[in-house]
């Protein structure tokens, strides 16, 4: 064996060098609990070091540490059970509620000191909302607490979910320690700190490669000399990209070669010119290990190939040395710093290494090591299901891997975390060889699990492959049925879902409740070919299966879903069946299924006009989402038919905020992303900005088409044909498709709301004939069904045709009827522009009326901050001598003087210190949004710097 000259001690600086800013700042943040502090920075940058030198400096706090593994585990919030399995002495005498005997299953290292464990409630949601109440508890009661998670780029979901729920009421002496990788990190996890309680204290500090003078510091540190020279150092930083472990595998290397000697109290080198040293980390890892003994390195492909750390017998067993052997080469892996032991699991000291060491070893030598791996971590207690499965894949041994990975998913599933569930199946379905009959089954597993996930699974080609093997029944109609909603889910082209649906309601003998399901997916006008009549008819054969369903939440979805459609078409019925929701859930929805079902009556109720009763649904269904769906997801869905419900009452304020909020969070849901756009090309509009809204409306036309979102496409039409005829263009080609498809679907109830602007589009286009015929049809058509829009929107549109005529008694007296209807039901933005076109025709008649509607529209247009129709209007009150409102001054319109809830956001977290690029990442901003922000604050308070800011807001807290 060769002599062992190298310690650990000589491989990783002693102490922590050029980070004294990130540790002061943290240091100074966690001193005021509750608080949150983030640490970011790449692979190598030495997040792990920072973090471990701050727990060094606490006084007082208890530490608790858990980090996420790249090999995840179908166990979720692995990372905060492994930082409370200390606790149980702490916790020994503390007086736990009995909802923290929750917690048994997940952590029996402390079960002794945890309550009996409660009754199953029968319901996934509500046992993980009561476990993420039992982990608060513990974190509380333990009392003054940091918890330390790293690299939280490869957090479960459950995690994340859990650290939203914490940190949004977090313990008064909580503290939580995030790190991450920023370029790998998921939306979720670098969203929890951006809207956290005012009261909970932030940093975020991003580490950044080292530059000449600090790897000059880091090199004599871990040399043990006072001083190295600028040009070694400079050398240095351009062969590691001033990565900190970089520099440190480096320097290893250096001496492991030779190159370095120490001579007296210091060290000698050659000329750099002799050097020839690798750039980056994986060829100096990878010289290092060369030069190690056979069994060292045996160990050290070993530890590569199992990537966590392990038990030292675990290693042992899977390396391929005889067991002396490896023994001697595991204490020289140790003594040459190539692995490191942390509480008797050992292990590579970073990711980088065991790529490095990995991505060298020979094929057929790494799939014998995966195998004896699998065979190995089998064997601990408990079993890691997931590296099992892991080391069975690649070893070759696909059926092992099969099975390793369907027991890891019905153990994820078992433990509510759905989207590992997910993974694991998505990835054998895929990648492994299966029987047609394995293959529908596991597929079912994974359909039903994409159903539950908040993250989007691309399972519908994985359902669609197992479909095409002709499964047997029962689980072909269920697989078509999950395929169906996969579908619908991804917001593909209508006629497949139409297709899907129609499939899976052939194959579903004897099961009632999934057979409803599709026929609401039948039953929904979003098939541009199929009349409405052939929708309305499966919508009443799903309400003929309601008497055989026990599950009562699901005949709440069918009644929401069915009363949905109804109410869109202006069937009356809709009422009698909102009324059986409403005294079925006692107004008050509190499973998953109920709050969709609430959600989706109260999104069409807001597109018939019926803004009351889709304020009471949706704010219900807000209120019950939290308690129903950990994800957020569903609370963010209804927040995003908030928004359209607050633009078509014209309650704009926020909005912007609120959208480019809700945008972030819902980037992989087309149709609530169709929403939000929405309403943003429309504000964009009524802005002024008619470069830009121009695309923005055809844009989302055309996807709200593709997706069949017809209910939604009035908005935004009726947007784009008055921005047509305000610039004398022809209505666009689309415009005819949409009206053919909601001819068709009989959606003129909600798609009234369109006909102003196109009555106005098509005259201005001089296309009058077909403008009047149109408002008489539709007269007649909607006289006899329940449409509230449609008598202010028929007499608005009969009010330009009789202004084009230029009668104008007739046109006022039509403008002034269409008045008192929007009023009646809350259109704010139309009842606006229905006063300014009576005025303008009673100006044609100098009736004194005119003013008073003139200035009623231009007031209810500056509230709005419809810049656009203030402008026009204003024009015409200077014309006829009305005088004009005082024009806005800055800050977002409806505030006044008063700060945004952006502003004082923005305001809050600058008079922390943190600086408006800090500001831009926590609150996912740009930089010149928030300095627009904090410049409207400054001016609003009379206020020129941070400092007298922070004065400001301390005074007022």
């Amino acid at each position: 064996m060769r002599p062992r000259t190298v310690s650990t001690a000589q491989i990783v600086s002693p102490k922590l060098v050029a980070r004294a800013t990130e540790l002061s700042a943290l240091l100074s943040t966690l001193g005021r609990p509750p608080a949150v502090a983030v640490v970011e920075g790449e692979a190598g940058i030495g997040k792990t070091r920072l973090v471990t030198e701050l727990a060094s400096l606490l006084d007082g706090p208890l530490v608790l540490t858990g980090g996420c593994g790249h090999i995840r585990e179908p166990f979720p919030l692995g990372p905060v059970l492994e930082a409370l399995r200390g606790t149980g002495e702490r916790l020994a005498a503390a007086a736990l509620s009995p909802v923290a005997g929750a917690l048994r299953p997940l952590l029996p290292e402390i079960a002794h000191v945890l309550p009996v464990a409660p009754e199953p409630l029968g319901d996934r949601v509500g046992e993980r909302h009561r476990v993420f109440r039992g982990l608060a508890e513990l974190l509380a009661t333990l009392g003054t607490v940091v918890l330390v998670l790293e690299d939280m780029h490869w957090a479960d979901e459950q995690t994340v979910e859990f650290l939203g729920y914490l940190l949004s009421d977090p313990p008064p002496g909580l503290c939580v320690v995030l790190t991450y990788r920023g370029e790998e990190v998921g939306v979720g996890a670098r969203a929890l700190t951006a809207r956290l309680p005012a009261a909970v204290a932030r940093t975020q500090v991003v580490l950044a490669p080292f530059g000449t003078a600090e790897t000059q510091e880091l090199a004599a540190s871990i040399l043990g000399t006072a001083h190295v020279s600028e040009d070694f150092a400079l050398y240095l930083r351009e062969r590691t990209s001033g990565l900190p472990f970089a520099i440190q595998e480096l320097l290893a290397l250096l001496r492991a070669r030779g190159t370095l000697v120490r001579r007296g109290g210091g060290w000698a080198r050659k000329t750099i010119d002799e050097l020839d040293v690798p750039a980056g980390v994986r060829d100096s890892v990878l010289e290092r290990v060369s030069r190690l003994s056979p069994a060292a390195r045996a160990v050290v492909e070993a530890g590569a190939v199992l990537e966590a750390h392990v038990p030292i017998a675990a290693l042992l067993e899977t390396c391929r040395a005889p067991e002396g052997e490896a023994a001697n080469g595991l204490d020289e892996a140790l003594e040459r710093g190539l692995l490191v032991e942390r509480s008797g699991l050992v292990g590579f000291r970073h990711l980088l290494a065991v790529q490095a060491v990995y991505g060298s070893v020979p094929l057929s030598r790494r799939r014998d090591l995966h195998a004896r791996a699998g065979a190995t971590v089998g064997r601990l207690s408990p079993v890691p299901l997931g590296q099992v499965a892991h080391h069975l894949r690649h070893s070759g041994q696909l059926d092992a891997w099969v099975a390793a990975a369907e027991k890891a998913a019905d153990q994820a599933t078992a433990l509510g975390d759905d989207d590992e569930a997910a993974h694991l199946l998505e990835a054998v379905l895929r990648h492994a060889p299966l029987a047609p009959i394995r293959r529908a089954e596991l597929a079912v597993k994974l359909g039903w699990a994409s159903t539950r996930t908040l993250k989007m699974v691309d399972e519908v080609g994985v359902l669609s492959a197992a479909l095409e093997h002709d499964p047997p029944q029962p689980l072909r109609g269920e697989l078509r049925f999950l395929y169906a909603l996969g579908l619908d889910r991804t917001a593909a082209e209508p006629r497949l879902q139409w297709q899907a649906f129609t499939d899976a309601v052939e194959s579903l003998d004897g099961r009632p409740d999934l057979v409803a399901q599709a026929m609401v997916g039948l039953g929904l006008p979003t098939t541009p070919d199929v009349p409405l009549a052939e929708h309305v008819g499966w919508l009443e054969r799903a309400l003929e299966q309601l008497p055989a369903i026990d599950d009562a939440p699901l005949r709440a979805f069918v009644l929401g879903k069915v009363a949905m459609v109804l109410t869109a078409v202006g069937d009356p019925r809709w009422a009698e069946l909102a009324d059986r929701l409403l005294a079925q859930t006692g107004g008050s929805p509190v499973h998953r299924r109920e709050v969709g079902a609430f959600c989706s009556l109260g999104e069409d109720a807001c597109y018939a006009g019926r803004y009351e009763i889709s304020d009471r649904l949706l704010s219900a269904a807000l209120l019950g989402a939290p308690g129903c769906d950990l994800t957020r997801w569903m609370e963010f869905n209804c927040r995003a038919s908030l928004v359209v419900l607050a633009y078509a009452r014209g309650a704009w304020a926020g909005l912007p905020e609120e959208i480019a909020f809700l945008s972030e969070r819902l980037v992989e849901h087309p149709r609530e992303l169709a929403m939000l756009d929405t309403v943003k090309a429309c504000l964009t509009l009524a802005s002024g900005d008619l470069e830009e809204s121009w695309p923005r409306l055809l844009g989302v036309i055309e996807r709200a088409l593709r997706m069949g979102a017809i209910d939604l496409l009035p908005i935004a039409m009726g947007a784009l044909l008055r921005q047509a005829a305000a610039q004398g263009s022809e209505p666009p080609g689309s415009v005819a498709a949409t009206c053919a498809v909601w001819d068709t679907k009989r959606l003129w109830p909600v798609a009234v709301r369109v006909l102003p602007p196109l009555v106005e589009a098509l005259v201005t286009a001089g296309r009058r004939e077909e403008a009047g015929a149109l408002v008489s049809r539709l007269d007649r058509e909607l006289g006899a069904l329940d449409a509230p829009l449609a008598p202010p929107s028929l007499a608005h549109a009969r009010g330009l045709l009789a202004a084009n005529a230029s009668d104008w008694a007739a046109a006022s007296a039509e403008f002034l009827t269409a008045v008192d209807g929007y009023d009646l039901l809350g259109c704010l933005y139309e009842a606006a522009q229905a006063r300014e076109l009576a005025a303008s025709c009673l100006v044609e008649l100098g009736d004194g009326r005119a003013a008073e509607l003139l200035n009623a529209a231009l007031a209810a247009y500056e509230s709005l901050g419809a810049r656009w129709d203030l402008d026009r209007a204003s024009r015409l009150a200077r014309r006829v001598g009305v005088p004009s409102p005082a024009r806005h001054r800055g800050g977002p319109y409806g505030y006044g003087g008063d700060l945004s809830p952006r502003e004082r956001e923005v305001a809050q977290l600058a008079a922390t210190g943190l600086t408006n690029k800090e500001i831009a990442k926590d609150l996912f901003l740009s930089t010149k949004t928030v300095d627009k922000h904090l410049s409207a604050a400054l001016r609003k308070l009379g206020l020129r710097s941070r400092a007298a800011l922070a004065r400001r807001l301390d005074g007022e807290a």
